[in-house]
């Protein structure tokens, strides 16, 4: 029981879970009420994910005591876990790509399903959270935004009484997520005990009736998160004074570095977005935002940027007023131009590698970690120490595969990567996407320091405190059209919001073929 005598819905006692060179859980305690809204918040590295597995039965704990409604058990399986009432939404999607929608949800949902009734299921879950599905698409041609809608949705359908959220509002604008904290409120009132993690930390204040922190794997203290601001919520979990980013003078900016004039492209993919007469400048010393709700052409977007789809008119796309359009990615970063993509598992690292061997993939040329054709295995893994070092990536050491980080500590390497090369322009995307706030702020310094010394930057991202924080101008995306770009001090959040929701229109004049501007 807890200090009021009331019963948990769950409870940990002294969880402890160690891996080789890891103590990953150390003796952690946790009570979670039934209809109570419970946050966990870390740093990343600080054992929220084990914990969690541990909860959901995909990992077994070293020693520890787990009760549900007051009885001690064993959760030997997810599919356990499942019976028990306890639903999962993951930080890195388990979805099989080649399967639509509806295949996928159907995998996690107990007994054979009528496909039909359950497509029309997924319809009207979806739309009631505000979280839009086409249950016939398949999963690869999905944004990571929509596929982490369908784990929301795939957990909703199975009526759960203790929901697992981990980072669910990161795709969704401000209106969207006020939808969201609206439902799951009405679920906490029907009972539902929701176990909430998430880095944005004013959601945790105004959503959370409890938290209970993690330091290094440690139980730290559990807090009403209401009594707190969100500056003492994130000292609490890093264990020091918080230092909000410097930003730069926006008068600092110099000459345009990258341009689209008309940028137009067709997807390739029958469910993607074309790309419709994009219009806007990035330059010198600035940080250029771009805002969107996921599958609204940021994809199409990036893969032109990257040079992963090349442009049919190659003056589309400027670089220091030369045409790069129809330049792929490795002839672009011989340009100094750095890339971080989307899905930082499979797309910006490869899961089975070493971070040392991902350290060279996108870097052997700029920090010339090639001699007479062969790698230079000192200086590369002395690359991947320094990031590691620069950007407190936590891991047991650069031998270990990407695939073991956090999802925070994974996009703190690949951001640090591509940083460390320093690169005279730089595309980014999410930025800070499930990384903590003592994490968050050192990525949004770095980048603002990167503007300040001379990089052009842009950022695609639906974190609109993060582009707030970061960014000079900003400009919104939606059915692959982009607004007119405005200066941070003169649109708010609400406004911007409304954009990425298509409340506004998004005709402007850049879109008739003038060219952003500040």
């Amino acid at each position: 029981m807890d200090n009021n005598g009331i019963t948990p819905r769950l409870s940990l006692a002294g969880i402890t879970k160690a891996y080789p060179g890891v103590l990953a859980n150390d003796d952690i305690h946790l009570n979670i009420l039934s209809g109570e809204i419970h946050a966990l918040l870390g740093e990343n590295g600080a054992g929220k994910s084990t914990l969690v597995k541990i909860i959901y039965g995909v990992l077994k704990a070293d020693s520890g005591t787990i009760s549900w409604n007051g009885k001690p058990l064993e959760i030997a399986s997810p599919q356990a876990a499942r019976k028990l009432g306890i639903g999962m939404i993951f930080q890195h999607f388990s979805l099989f790509e080649a399967m639509t929608v509806t295949e996928n949800i159907a995998l996690g949902m107990p007994g054979r399903q009528n496909m039909a009734e359950l497509a029309k299921k997924i319809v009207d879950v979806s739309q009631k959270y505000g979280l839009p599905l086409q249950p016939d698409r398949h999963v690869h041609t999905l944004s990571v935004g929509e596929k982490q809608r369908i784990e929301i949705v795939r957990c909703l359908l199975q009526d759960p009484k203790l929901l697992i959220m981990d980072e669910p509002t990161s795709v969704l604008t401000p209106q969207e997520a006020e939808t969201m904290f609206k439902t799951l409120r009405r679920l906490a009132e029907e009972g539902v005990s929701i176990l909430y993690i998430s880095h944005k930390l004013d959601e945790i204040k105004a959503l959370c009736h409890k938290a209970t922190i993690l330091r290094g794997g440690r139980y730290i203290a559990e807090c009403d998160p209401t009594k707190e601001t969100a500056k003492s919520l994130a000292e609490m979990m890093i264990g020091t004074n918080l230092t909000a980013p410097r930003h730069m003078d926006n008068s600092d900016r110099g000459p345009v570095r990258l341009k689209a004039h008309n940028l137009s492209l067709e997807s390739t993919d029958q469910f993607g977005v074309n790309l419709n007469l994009l219009n806007f400048e990035v330059r010198t010393g600035e940080i250029f935002g771009i805002a969107g709700v996921a599958g609204n052409g940021q994809v199409e977007l990036l893969q032109a940027l990257s040079g992963e789809k090349t442009l049919e008119n190659t003056d589309e796309l400027l670089l220091d007023g030369n045409p790069i359009g129809h330049l792929g990615p490795v002839a672009r970063r011989k340009r100094k131009i750095a890339f971080v993509p989307e899905d930082r598992l499979g797309h910006g690292s490869v899961p089975d590698m070493s971070l040392v061997d991902n350290a060279f993939l996108s870097a052997y040329r700029t920090k010339n970690l090639l001699s007479n054709g062969l790698i230079n295995s000192g200086k590369t893994r002395d690359f991947a120490e320094d990031i590691v070092a620069k950007f407190d990536v936590r891991t047991a050491g650069v031998d270990h595969t990407a695939g073991s980080l956090s999802g925070g500590n994974l996009q703190k390497f690949i951001v640090g990567r591509e940083m460390m090369q320093e690169p005279e322009l730089i595309i980014i995307a999410h930025p800070t996407w499930g990384v903590d706030a003592g994490a968050a702020s050192a990525i949004h310094q770095a980048i603002i320091d990167l503007a300040a010394n001379g990089a052009a930057v842009l950022v695609v991202s639906q974190d609109l405190d993060e582009l707030f924080a970061i960014s000079n101008r900003i400009a919104v995306i939606a059915e692959g059209r982009l607004s007119a770009s405005r200066d941070i001090n003169e649109i708010s959040i609400e406004e911007i919001g409304l954009l990425m929701g298509g409340t506004n229109s998004i005709d402007s004049a850049d879109n008739q073929g003038g060219a952003a501007h500040a």
